[in-house]
């Protein structure tokens, strides 16, 4: 994958894409070289040849538009460029699917979107330390490649949606200094046992018998 930013070089190795988190600056937009499969998530051919599934499109259109952004820091999310691995703060794998959104500390206001759960190969969603409101997507379940979810340091209210135990393969959990409300789900407590390495809901408003959270 080769990022926008200047004087970053293209990688095709594929390893470099599991180990971006350490390797890659966090504000690029990635995309694939080279030659991609034609397939959207749809099963739909990609009449432009670039792989990009008209899914990831619509979902990452849909929160942006549910989005205050007094920063630009969504400035080159234009729909009409079709492609949303050439826009800053995505990051894609080289089949052209969106792995990672970066948009932590932007001064972000309004509320994530249930379309943000149709991202199937997202690994990392990174929106923290922003002005977000409203409640977590109980969407969010459904995406089962997602190793780190990091919404903390912004307005989320209600409670954590039970089918975020449905991520099996997540390591790190940061929905800390938040207004959530309710208890943790035992689905949830339950990732422990598995991948979940470091789960922090610390600073809201919780209720029910006492969690510890790791990390």
């Amino acid at each position: 994958m080769a990022t926008k930013s200047a004087g970053q070089e293209a990688t095709n190795s594929s390893k470099a894409v599991a180990s971006w988190h350490s390797s890659r600056a966090y504000t690029t937009g990635c995309r694939c070289s080279g030659s991609c499969p034609m397939e959207s998530s749809t099963g739909v051919s990609d009449p432009g040849g670039t792989g990009i599934s008209s899914t990831s499109l619509d979902a990452l259109s849909a929160l942006k538009s549910a989005l205050v952004d007094p920063q630009g820091a969504l400035q080159s999310w234009d729909p009409n460029l079709v492609d949303p691995c050439t826009w800053f703060h995505v990051t894609c794998n080289d089949d052209n699917k969106v792995t990672r959104l970066d948009l932590g500390a932007y001064g972000l206001q309004g509320s994530l979107v249930p379309q943000l759960g149709s991202l199937a190969n997202l690994q990392y969603l990174e929106i923290y330390r922003n002005q977000i409101s409203g409640s977590i997507p109980a969407e969010l379940g459904n995406l089962a490649n997602l190793l780190s979810l990091d919404l903390y340091e912004n307005q989320l209210s209600g409670p954590i949606p039970d089918s975020l135990g449905n991520l099996k393969a997540l390591v790190f959990m940061r929905l800390n200094d938040n207004k959530l409300t309710g208890t943790v789900p035992e689905s949830v407590k339950a990732l422990t046992n598995g991948n979940l390495r470091i789960l922090n809901v610390t600073n809201n408003q919780l209720s029910g018998p006492l969690f510890h959270s790791t990390g």
